[in-house]
């Protein structure tokens, strides 16, 4: 395996990355929440890449994997940063995010800041906005206090230890919100979902189709798929979906 490459970010981070050449449009994996770029789908991803000639991108966000930072030091804003940075420095032209859980959500915001370089979407189990929705609407009132008192409470996860909440997370995801204002996505989209998913709801799921605007957007439920997507029919789906979306974007781009 390739060794892991690292780019310096102008807030003084330091992201690590692993960076394949190859035919445009770049295709780029956005990790989930405390996820790293040695997931299952993210070098699933790479390794089609290579057979297929194609560009592609998969980084860790500051706090996570091998790049520098703390988890808890982060927020969305952050994670978004990194995104934009990892973009513009290590990718030209046309882009392909594919966004899983909490990268669903850096895919939209790096849509929403960056149009004309979007060629096409896809994310997988996208977690819009969660930090408003998911936790901060169910908090107690006693863990809502604990959050202004402490700075942060523990949630428990079904897949690692619990997550670290700050209340600079909260407060920072108010900002970084995509289902509140319009969001217009002018060109391929695929959002695929899971129904056994434990983290991400169906209703999620369907707030975002519907909220979303554009000419070429799908949501595509998988029977009995949990939040990790990473069996085998769900990895060829993952590819059959970025195909997809790649020949639409290049049949877009030839007219």
């Amino acid at each position: 395996m390739a060794e892991t490459s690292f780019l310096s970010t102008k807030q003084g981070r330091k992201l690590a990355y692993h960076r394949t050449e190859g035919i445009g449009p770049w295709v780029v994996f956005l990790g989930g929440l405390k996820s790293d770029m040695e997931g299952t789908k993210a070098v699933f991803l790479e390794e089609w890449a290579r057979r297929e000639g194609r560009a592609f991108l998969r980084f860790d966000y500051s706090g996570h994997g091998e790049s520098s930072g703390t988890f808890t030091n982060g927020c969305i804003g952050d994670w978004a940063e990194d995104t934009a940075a990892a973009v513009a420095e290590l990718t030209q032209g046309p882009l392909v995010p594919v966004g899983s859980s909490m990268g669903g959500w850096q895919a939209l915001l790096l849509a929403r800041a960056q149009p004309e370089r979007m060629a096409g979407l896809v994310t997988i189990a996208a977690a819009p906005d969660f930090t408003e929705d998911g936790y901060w609407a169910s908090f107690s009132d006693v863990q809502k206090q604990m959050l202004e008192d402490v700075g942060h409470v523990e949630l428990p996860s079904d897949y690692m230890e619990p997550y670290v909440i700050t209340k600079r997370m909260i407060a920072d995801g108010r900002q970084q919100l995509v289902l509140r204002d319009p969001l217009d996505l002018p060109f391929p989209v695929r959002f695929l979902q899971g129904t056994a998913d434990t983290a991400v709801s169906l209703e999620t799921a369907v707030r975002l189709l519907e909220h979303a605007t554009g000419p070429d957007m799908q949501l595509r439920l998988v029977k009995d798929a949990d939040h990790r997507f990473s069996d085998g029919p769900c990895l060829g789906l993952m590819i059959d979906t970025l195909n997809e979306v790649l020949t639409a974007a290049d049949s877009k781009r030839d007219q």
